[in-house]
Formats: structure tokens, sequence, C-alpha cells
């Protein structure tokens, strides 16, 4: 039906609706949590003393370790389902088009924001967000989406356009990056003058929106039936006819062939890959989890004005990383761009972790400027080395591997930052911080083993396809 090819509104207007709830859920449940456990409404005239308050201090403790303990709650609640919806989905839109990896968490998101509605309107149990959390893990969410939105972009690019790849998909985090930040900036406000209930019926309507542009406006990027389903040598229309049964089968054989038919090395290259893909969502999504936390902790005691101040001033970190990997792939391997972006990461956690005043707790975003950059070149570097006819399987488990690496990183440092909370509160930056070493290492590994090399992948996508076609010939 559509027919524009640009991903990118749908990606904006995802990442603002979404960015929009994000800050609004640990807001919204540090104050319902407050109210329960104190008895009266959040102080929010009067955070300026609660540093040199010991009730102020005693009751920000209580409700910090329940908000953390009702996040992970949530946090599980969503993942366990989003596992498999997200691996089946994306892996799936190989062989439907990329929109059955993007509609379904879209529709998913809008029924999550519109549960917080009536929650925050009528002042539901809370236990009616851990049912909504599961309903958007069903539907596959962001990372589905995201995972989709990105093997779109791979179908645009194709080899004739290879080298643009890597910026087109800085460009897509660049965007996720800047609308989330200003989604979080305006929420700040929109708390403030309208409360909860608004800004969550606002993200309903984006979705909605979102829904249309997608199902009505955006174009397939994949149009033609998988030409591995067709034997060498003869067209689509002369390919041996299989069974309902069989082509599912064979659907949702894409993750597993996308291992099983190529050889050893490029398996190497891709589990190493994904695996220091994985540890470095881990140690950004865990430091970053807790930023808000963190914020409305004592010493700091932001209000919902800074604490937007602060996620609005993220937006940098995703423009400064795009020119990054914009500017630097030109003059340096991939490999090098991600052993930079991983140092950023590193020393802006560090500093997060001795941040005692607003002022510096805003100068920590200066370091974190470059640290975005591994994510879309990873994302490109494992898209280079698969063939056209297995990017939704790649990103499939690109998708799986980041929804697993986010639930464990929110479960972990949710669990040691209430643990630790009262003896050191920055504890889980370091810790963070600390386990950027572990996909630093993998990506030295890479790079001593020469398998990050270009050419050399185009031989081992040539053979991968050869031995992938012969797989689908055998008889049943």
């Amino acid at each position: 039906m559509g027919r524009v090819l640009l991903i990118e509104p749908a990606v904006g207007l995802y990442a603002f609706a979404m960015f929009m709830i994000y800050p609004l859920l640990q807001q919204y449940v540090y104050r319902r949590l407050w109210f329960e456990l104190s008895g009266t409404t959040y102080p929010a005239e009067s955070l300026s003393h609660c540093s040199n308050n010991h009730s102020y201090v005693t009751i920000h403790q209580a409700v910090q370790k329940e908000t953390s303990i009702f996040l992970l709650k949530s946090e599980l609640c969503f993942l366990i389902p989003s596992l498999i919806s997200a691996l089946f989905l994306v892996s799936y839109s190989d062989y439907c088009g990329r929109k059955v990896a993007i509609v379904p968490p879209l529709v998913g998101d809008t029924l999550f924001a519109l549960c917080y509605v009536l929650v925050s309107r009528f002042s539901f149990s809370l236990t009616y967000l851990l049912a909504a959390s599961f309903l958007s893990g069903l539907m596959g969410g962001p990372t589905t989406l995201i995972g989709g939105c990105f093997a779109y972009v791979a179908d645009l690019c194709g080899e004739d356009l290879e080298g643009q790849k890597t910026v087109r998909m800085a460009r897509l985090d660049m965007i996720l990056g800047v609308l989330s930040g200003l989604a979080s900036l305006c929420t700040g406000f929109y708390i403030k003058v309208a409360g909860f209930t608004w800004p969550f019926l606002t993200a309903v309507f984006l979705h909605l929106i979102n829904l249309f542009y997608v199902l009505v406006v955006l174009k397939e990027s994949l149009v033609l039936p998988n030409p591995s389903l067709s034997s060498s040598g003869h067209s689509a229309s002369e390919a041996p006819r299989l069974s309902q049964s069989q082509a599912l089968t064979v659907r949702l054989q894409g993750v597993y062939l996308l291992f099983a038919a190529s050889k050893r090395r490029r398996n190497i290259v891709l589990l190493l890959m994904l695996a220091a893909f994985a540890f470095f969502r881990v140690a950004l999504q865990g430091g970053m989890s807790i930023f808000i936390l963190y914020e409305l902790n004592t010493p700091l005691c932001w209000s919902e004005v800074f604490v937007g101040y602060g996620s609005g001033l993220s937006t940098a970190i995703y423009l400064v990383s795009f020119a990054g990997v914009a500017l630097l792939s030109r003059y340096l391997p991939d490999a090098y761009i991600i052993l930079l972006g991983l140092t950023s990461v590193a020393a802006g956690l560090i500093m997060a972790a001795f941040a005692k005043t607003t002022l510096l707790m805003f100068l920590v975003r200066l370091p974190l400027l470059l640290s975005i950059m591994p994510t879309p070149v990873l994302r490109s570097m494992m898209s280079k080395i698969v063939s056209g006819s297995e990017q939704g399987a790649m990103f499939a488990c690109v998708a799986f591997v980041e929804m697993l690496s986010v639930g464990v990183s929110f479960t972990m440092f949710s669990s040691i930052y209430a643990a630790t909370l009262s003896w050191f509160s920055g504890f889980s930056f370091l810790l963070a911080a600390g386990l950027t070493l572990i996909p630093a290492v993998l990506i030295c590994v890479i790079l001593c083993l020469r398998l990050d090399v270009y050419e050399e992948s185009i031989i081992l996508t040539e053979e991968m396809m050869e031995n992938h076609t012969e797989i689908l010939e055998l008889p049943p």
C-alpha cells in the first residue's frame, strides 16, 4: 500500500513516544510508593532540604529500594515473553516483510501506554502495570521493532550501497537518541503542568499515528520471495514446491541456518561480535538504567524538571556519536571505533559514580559523548558478513541478544543498586565501567585474528550462500 521508503519517521515517532513513557514510569512508581510508604504526597517543593533532613533520607532509601524491586518485577514480566517474540518476528520478516517485526510492537506499546493512563487516572493497583509489561513483551517490544527497522535499512543499502550501511545505521541510532532525549525533556515540564495522565495519553496518540504511517504510508522494503527457496539456476516460479508445513519449517529454521549453513570461521566472527554486543549492552544499559533513581536520591534530589534536563542533555551523546561514526568511519577500521566508544562509556560511568552535585551530574554527559558508537558499528559489521536473505535472521539474533542483555543488566543492576545503596550508591556505575573490559577484549581478539577484514567476509558470505542453497535443496 505504501509508497515511501523512509523508515526514519517511524523510528523517530516510536522513540519519542517510548521515552515519554520510560521516565514517566520510574517517576510515577516512585511517587506512588512514596505515598504508600510515608502516607504523604511527594514533597516536590521542599527537595532542597532533603539532604539535611534525616526523615527524608530514611524515606528516600526505603522508596528507592521498593522502586528498584518493582521495576525489576516489571522488567522480568516484559523480558520472558519478549525473548521468544523478538527471535520469531524479526527472523520471520525475511519471508513476510519487515512490517511483521514493526507493527506488533507498536500495537503492544499502545496497549501498554493505555494501561498506564487507566492506572494513573483511577489510581488502580500497580499490579496492573506488571500485566501491561507482559503484554508488551508478548508483542515483541522495542528491540523487535528496532531490529526490524535495521533490517529494513540493510535491505535498502544492498550490495551496491554496502559502504553506507554503517552511517545509515548510526543515523537510526542518532534519531532514537535525539527524539528520546527531547521526549524526556518535554516530559519533565509535562508532569509539572498536567500530571501523569496526559503524558501517557499523548504517548498513546503518537503510537496510533505511527501505526497509520507504517501500515498505510511506508512501503515494504522486502517484496520478492526469498531467493534461497529457489533451486540454483532456476527462477522463483520454477522453484520446487513446498507444502505449508515444510515452508513454515524452513522459515522457522532461519536462525539455525544462519550458523549451520556457514563456515566455522564466519560462525566464530558472528559469535564474537554477538558476545561483544551483549556485554557492551549490559554495561551501558546497566549503568544508564539507574541514572534517574540516582538523580532522585540524596544528595542530588532532582525534581522532574531537572530529570528532564538531564535526559534532554543526553541527546548530545547521540548527536556526537553519530558525527563520530560518520567521520571516523572514513579513516579508522570499525573495530577501532568500537574501542573508542567503549573507552567513552567507562570514563563516563566512573565519573557518575562520584557525582554528588548537580553540576557534576550534568557534566557526566561529556565523557559519554562517544558512548553510542559501538552499537551501530557492531550491527553494521555483523550485517556485512551475512547475505541479503539472512538479514532478518541475523537481526533476530541481535534483537534476542539485546533483549536478554537489557533484561540481565536491569535485573542485576537493580538488585545491586538496592543492596549497595546504604554504603555506596555509585558502586553500580563502577561495576558497569569494569564490564566494558570484556567487549574490549573480544574486539581485540577479532583484530588480532584479522576477522574484521571486509574482503574476507565477502568470501565467507559467498561460501555460506552455496551451503545454504544445498541444505534447502535436500529432499524432505
